[in-house]
């Protein structure tokens, strides 16, 4: 079968590379000529330095990748998402599957993923919506590291359509769910408590209070399953606990790298500035904290994870106003 990815970073070509063992025919997008000439000529992931099969081909033609596949896998930033499907709509005629493996929250509407796709794209060229998401660093599907996942999609049947893309028996694992806002609450969320892991580490404070947020993150992103209508038990599922612990144990995170740079005494704008990758841990943060101020809702973690952010509170103090807040029943 014949998939477009959109989005030649790290994590769309470790999923290509997904496809292609599985028999697939790969056509990768990309804005960035240097990436598709490395695809091209090279065959490898130029973030990673890692090879990928001859197969895979890549181009800089949106039409071209457009018309290539009726299934188009879409791996490219939150900040970045509106301008790549306005991009996409230029050329697409004909109904399309859509598949997400980007995981965020925009801050100005708080809109889940899959809502800008259906807000953007006409009903008649939306096939279908699927969110594929779980603990997955790309880093390690790339090398053929064993990894489970979840395809979630309100339409079951495109849910499995997707499981079986992508499902391998040597090492990626797919499940299925139907419960699309919670598998895209949590692979949005989990980005921040990531951020506050690195803090944690980069401040030295130990693994006991890395195992307090993890649990107390748990809390907060429960609430916000809670207020948008989410099933609660996704939150134990792979999008949810699976994702959020890989994401602030693994040093693979670059959430999680961010928060320890920052723990270690870099400000903000210095931390992105040695990133090689998006960190959407820092967009989601705004969002999660703009939307639970407007819905009274109290996330400790997350107002002191902003405040660190935005308001370059010194983290010392976000965590002494974290543990300073009054005595409560857990």
């Amino acid at each position: 079968m014949k998939i477009t990815v959109i989005g030649g970073g790290s994590w769309g070509l470790a999923l290509s590379k997904v496809l292609s063992d599985n028999n697939h025919d790969v056509l990768v997008y990309d804005i960035n000529s240097k990436i598709v000439d490395k695809i091209n000529d090279l065959h490898i992931c130029l973030q990673l330095n890692e090879d990928i099969p001859k197969n895979i081909v890549a181009t800089t033609n949106m039409e071209k990748a457009i018309n290539f596949s009726d299934i188009l896998l879409f791996v490219v930033p939150t900040k970045v998402l509106r301008i790549a499907i306005a991009e996409g709509l230029k050329y697409i005629e004909k109904p399309k599957l859509i598949i997400n493996a980007a995981k965020g929250i925009e801050p100005e509407t708080f809109l889940r993923i899959s809502e800008i796709f259906i807000e953007m794209i006409p009903a008649n060229l939306l096939k279908g919506f699927v969110s594929l998401s779980g603990p997955s660093h790309a880093e390690e599907v790339i090398k053929g590291l064993t990894t489970v996942v979840t395809a979630s999609s309100e339409n079951e049947q495109d849910a499995v359509m997707v499981q079986d893309l992508f499902h391998n028996t040597e090492f990626f694992r797919v499940y299925t769910s139907t419960d699309l806002k919670g598998a895209e609450l949590g692979g949005a969320l989990k980005n921040i408590f990531a951020l506050a892991s690195g803090l944690i580490v980069g401040k030295g404070l130990g693994d006991n209070a890395r195992a307090a947020l993890i649990t107390r993150g748990l809390v907060e992103m429960s609430k916000f399953y809670e207020m948008y209508g989410a099933d609660p038990k996704s939150l134990m599922g792979l999008s949810g606990i699976g994702d959020l612990v890989v994401t602030c144990t693994s040093p693979h995170s670059r959430n999680f790298q961010a928060g320890f740079k920052i723990g270690n005494g870099k400000d903000l704008e210095e931390t992105l500035n040695s990133m090689t990758m998006v960190v959407e841990g820092i967009r989601t943060c705004e969002a999660a904290y703009k939307y639970a101020q407007s819905k009274n809702l109290e996330m400790p973690i997350i107002s002191a994870v902003y405040e660190v952010l935005f308001n370059k509170m010194d983290p010392d103090i976000a965590k002494n106003m974290l543990l300073g807040r009054s005595s409560k029943p857990e």
